[in-house]
């Protein structure tokens, strides 16, 4: 039966009875039926000239098949209106094959479908329901998931809020214990340093009456050996003279002779040598047990940060061209850097550093215990460490473990780690070799002064990530020279 709605009737009207989708290349039979040509091809192959129309079976001649223009116009126009039909309606969208309303929904192919996609091979076994019906039910089961999405959503927020929460606690007691180490340090460097002074006066003192006890005692035997060298003089004259002349006034020789015998002095008094023994007897204790303090600390800290130093093993570290920043200049051995005054052409490649001073070793570490030494020189602006390798390079990079990269520096007369906020060194004298230890295993990097072995500071374990290290170098201004040690 013909459908009611002129635009349907149309649609049909230009519909193959065949494949039963719109006309391609339309031909009109004797007859005066209608078919797609590729259709009626099929229908009729085999067959050499006669042959019957599929939809009323009158016998009809091949050669005798004419294209049907008039049709395909039409079938534009049928399309066309069903497009805007469809879009009149505010239908769910249109058919790309068939430019029909999606009106309907294939349950087994799960996409929506037009009523000519229905009528065809392709669906007209599948269970096919209504667009909106369909879109109900879906409705239904995706705020099913919702509702358990959202749910886990909520409770994942609370996980992130308790871990924020917990992290600025530990952050905050780490932040607590950091003050009261520098604290305690600081004093203990003030006594220190008091207790020094102190000695070292009372030492000045006793260098004081020893000197002046030696400068008394030079004096009086200088001038005893002036007076002897005079009377030996006056003697040896004597000697030479006559018998009788010699002998006069013999008696008041020999007794100027006798006067002649001269009292060694003494080097240092017995009440100025008791000051001194005193001095030691009250120095060894003190000494002895500062000595004690620090194999005591020094093994505390061992245990606190990970394995003795010497259980790092030296590395030759040479220096990466592809990473320099264009205004440093590298040693044809990569083994120093220096900033240059100006910028040097170089190619723009991804590894360079374009923004800060910086350049990589060649060299990287994902796992073990490594060390290199870096001789850093006096004064000068720079610093020293290791950046994940895949830390960023362009634009003003962090200097900081956020930004992926672990380091001292030394610069404007502050010697600081590069911690987030900064953590301040305190030393009298800014070493001039550092020794820089990377413990992959344990994710901790170590600085050591290279000169006495003293520890200069640690990021503990856990600080750097289990990716590849390389170590890392950053140079300010043109009085600066950095170099590896082999």
């Amino acid at each position: 039966m013909a459908a009611e709605n002129p635009i349907e009737s149309l649609q049909e009207e230009a519909t193959c009875p065949v494949c039963l989708e719109y006309f391609t290349e339309p031909v009109i039979l004797e007859c005066g039926h209608n078919l797609c040509r590729a259709c009626i091809s099929q229908c009729w192959e085999g067959s050499d000239t006669a042959a019957s129309c599929p939809q009323c079976r009158e016998t009809v001649q091949q050669r005798n098949l004419r294209p049907n223009r008039q049709l395909a116009n039409v079938l534009e126009i049928a399309k066309r209106l069903s497009l805007q039909a469809a879009k009149g309606t505010g239908g769910g969208g249109v058919c790309g094959r068939h430019q029909e309303a999606l009106k309907l929904f294939c349950e087994e192919d799960q996409t929506p479908i037009c009523v000519v996609c229905d009528r065809s091979r392709g669906h007209h076994t599948h269970t096919v329901v209504p667009i909106q019906e369909a879109a109900q039910e879906y409705k239904e089961k995706i705020q099913a998931h919702l509702k358990t999405l959202r749910e886990e959503r909520e409770k994942l927020l609370g996980f992130k809020v308790t871990a924020e929460k917990r992290s600025q606690e530990y952050l905050k007691q780490t932040d607590t214990e950091r003050q009261k180490i520098v604290s305690e340090f600081q004093q203990l460097w003030q006594f220190l340093e008091e207790q020094e002074r102190l000695l070292l006066a009372q030492l000045e003192k006793l260098d004081e009456e020893i000197v002046k006890i030696q400068n008394e005692n030079i004096t009086k035997l200088s001038e005893e050996i002036s007076r002897l060298s005079e009377l030996i003089s006056e003697l040896e004259g004597k000697c030479q003279k006559p018998a009788s002349e010699f002998l006069q006034d013999v008696r008041s020789t020999l007794s100027r002779c006798e006067k002649g015998k001269f009292q060694q002095p003494e080097e240092i008094s017995p009440e100025l040598e008791e000051q001194v023994s005193d001095f030691s007897r009250k120095t060894i204790v003190p000494l002895e047990t500062l000595r004690k303090f620090k194999d005591t600390l020094l093994s505390a800290l061992e245990t606190q940060i990970g394995e003795p130093q010497a259980a790092h093993r030296q590395v030759n570290v040479t220096l990466d061209p592809d990473t320099a920043h264009p205004n440093l200049v590298l040693s044809e051995d990569g083994k120093s850097v220096t900033r240059g005054d100006t910028r040097q052409r170089l190619p723009n490649n991804p590894e360079r550093f374009d923004s800060r001073a910086c350049v990589l070793g060649c060299e990287g570490f994902t796992s073990g215990r490594h060390c290199w030494e870096v001789e850093v020189g006096d004064g000068g602006c720079w610093a020293v460490g290791v950046a994940r390798e895949s830390g960023g390079r362009k634009g003003r990079i962090s200097r900081s473990p956020e930004g992926g990269i672990w380091a001292v520096e030394q610069c404007r007369g502050q010697f600081q780690a590069l911690t987030s906020p900064v953590t301040p060194l305190q030393w009298r004298r800014i070493p001039s070799r550092i020794r820089v230890c990377l413990d992959c295993d344990r994710g901790q990097v170590t600085f050591i002064n290279a000169g006495d072995e003293a520890p200069i500071f640690t990021f503990p374990p856990g600080s750097v990530p289990g990716e590849r290290i390389r170590p890392w170098f950053w140079v300010w201004d043109t009085d600066t020279r950095l170099r590896l040690r082999s």
